[in-house]
């Protein structure tokens, strides 16, 4: 309980106090800018991309079957990265952010010709219905004052049955001091769960990069959610 208020009190809080346009604006001018240059190399440092592997090497989020899989909010090819090691040599992946440079950026690194980049709105995604048999959404949806449209849309573009895999920033006094470094909301699991499934999405279990983020809640939130039949 005294994390939870401490964590609160800590947690960036931006995104309540601008227009939502301004701040959308504001989050995508930060990727774009030297905040987004240093995005890869954070995501090392905290460890997040190299122990992000283990969920696709170990099967905990198997790929195998996948014939589409769709990435929203690529940033730096944190979660790209490992799509492409481990899905199948026939398998088209998508990946989109709302920052073209980031884009851009993570193209120059990740050269692989099953991936297609596209510039992309999570709450407006320009796919039709049914279109991935999965889709990864990595540190996105704190970007949203209401998860609850983004969740609705990525529900949209998977087919029935299909999974998702979902990071978020939790409500810890680590998540928020994340939060205030890139300006983003923070989660309650429970919150989380409850949005997942108003929206239809089944809460099928909660991953961790490892048995020491589990004891001490590091990490974010990490979840397989799955779309209904």
């Amino acid at each position: 309980m005294i994390q939870k208020l401490i964590a609160e009190r800590l947690s960036y809080r931006g995104y309540r106090r601008k227009p939502w346009k301004q701040y959308q604006d504001s989050v995508e001018a930060h990727y774009s800018g030297i905040a987004g240059r240093f995005l890869r190399s954070c995501s090392i440092v905290s460890l997040h991309e190299p122990l992000a592997s283990a969920f696709f090497k170990r099967g905990s989020f198997p790929l195998e079957d996948c014939s589409r899989i769709l990435d929203v909010g690529s940033g730096a090819g944190q979660l790209l990265t490992h799509l492409v090691k481990h899905s199948r040599s026939d398998c088209e992946i998508v990946a989109t952010d709302l920052s073209t440079k980031m884009l851009e950026r993570t193209r120059k690194r990740i050269d692989d010709p099953r991936i297609n980049f596209v510039t992309a709105d999570l709450l407006k995604l320009p796919f039709e219905d049914g279109t991935f048999d999965v889709a990864t959404c990595g540190w996105v949806l704190e970007y949203l004052p209401d998860p609850e449209p983004g969740l609705r849309e990525l529900s949209r573009v998977v087919r029935p049955g299909g999974r998702i895999l979902l990071q978020c920033t939790e409500n810890t006094v680590f998540g928020a001091m994340s939060s205030r470094l890139w300006k983003c909301r923070t989660f309650q699991r429970d919150e989380l769960e409850v949005e997942c499934r108003r929206v239809g999405l089944s809460w099928e279990r909660e991953l961790w990069f490892t048995r020491m983020h589990r004891l001490l809640r590091l990490g974010g939130i990490i979840v397989e959610v799955r779309t209904g039949t």
